[in-house]
């Protein structure tokens, strides 16, 4: 028996209305409209449905057994639109945003309040993280999105469910105290102290290489996470130090000197934010858009204020490192489950 599922949905609209005019009434039909499809639905299952002796359609026991069957039908429909009108929807209700503390101070806190103005109804909410408890929080959900510095060369794995963007790419940049001679080859920081940062970073991710490249063996490496750690190192002129170049460019006065010499590597900022089979929700789309265009506004005002080398890189066009092939043709590193 292959029953019609629109003509099950009829029987429930008959139910809730209490006849066969109403019924169609409620449903746009005409009432001979209905009552075919209604004979039709008794021919299939072989018993009478409705019982139509008194003045009201009154359900048989088989109708009202298919008649809840026909409800949760409804209600699944019900579901499904209310889905899809989320899917595309206006964005609303809580997100929650990690981002390492240098992200927080250069444009988290501006995003916010450009989406107190273009989304009323939405409720981000800031977390301080770093990318190791940053990426467990966004696989376990307590993370909707996630902002990361990251290498162009050795990129984060991604978790599964999760996509990512660039919303900076930049150059890296080789910083010395400033009362240091300016070396003409990075060969000749070799043996000297050196500011180095944690296992997988950015910066040392390219340290290494630089000093692969170069044989050049630090005397002692400190070791600080954030750049503003950094800055103070250089400015007790503690080593030598591998920086982003917009990061290079806001040392104070007196505190470095940033040379020209080539550091192997490009640094990047990645948004990684949780989706599914639809794609992100339109409260985390909203949150993605805010960020990359507070990024961008900070960005722009440095470069006006000449706080930066150039134009920032900072754009909807960069490609992310998951959306490269591998050197193997086997697709983009992912995250093992």
């Amino acid at each position: 028996m292959e029953l019609d599922p629109k003509r099950l949905l009829i029987l429930r609209q008959i139910a809730d209305a209490g006849s066969v005019a109403g019924a169609s009434r409620a449903l746009g039909h005409t009432p001979s409209a209905i009552s075919q499809q209604l004979g039709r639905l008794e021919r299939e299952v072989g018993v009478p449905l409705v019982d139509r002796t008194g003045g009201r359609a009154e359900l048989t026991a088989a109708g009202r057994l298919l008649a809840g069957h026909g409800d949760r039908i409804g209600q699944a429909l019900q579901d499904a639109a209310r889905d899809l009108r989320a899917l595309g929807g206006a964005a609303a209700g809580p997100v929650a945003i990690g981002l390492p503390p240098p992200a927080i101070t250069f444009f988290a806190t501006t995003a916010v309040h450009v989406l107190a103005r273009t989304h009323p109804d939405l409720a981000p909410r800031l977390v301080e993280s770093g990318r190791q408890d940053g990426l467990r929080a966004l696989r376990l959900g307590e993370l909707d999105l996630l902002v990361i510095e990251d290498d162009q060369q050795e990129p984060t794995p991604l978790p599964n469910g999760v996509e990512a963007s660039v919303m900076v790419e930049d150059a890296y940049r080789l910083v010395v105290p400033h009362d240091w001679p300016a070396p003409t080859d990075a060969a000749q920081l070799s043996a000297r102290p050196w500011i180095g940062a944690p296992a997988g970073s950015p910066r040392q991710l390219a340290f290494q290489r630089l000093a692969a490249e170069h044989g050049i063996v630090p005397s002692v490496e400190h070791t600080a996470r954030y750049r503003f750690a950094v800055y103070s190192m250089l400015a007790a002129r503690l080593g030598a130090a591998i920086l982003p170049a917009h990061a290079a460019a806001l040392i104070g006065p007196g505190a470095g000197t940033v040379t020209t010499l080539p550091v192997p590597g490009t640094y990047l900022v990645r948004l990684l934010r949780r989706t599914g089979p639809w794609g992100a929700p339109p409260a985390v789309r909203a949150a993605a858009e805010a960020l990359q265009s507070a990024l961008l506004m900070t960005s722009e005002r440095l470069a006006a204020q000449g706080l930066t080398e150039g134009e920032p890189r900072v754009n909807g066009h960069l490609v992310d490192p998951s959306e490269q092939a591998a050197p193997d043709g086997q697709g983009p590193p992912t995250a093992t489950p």
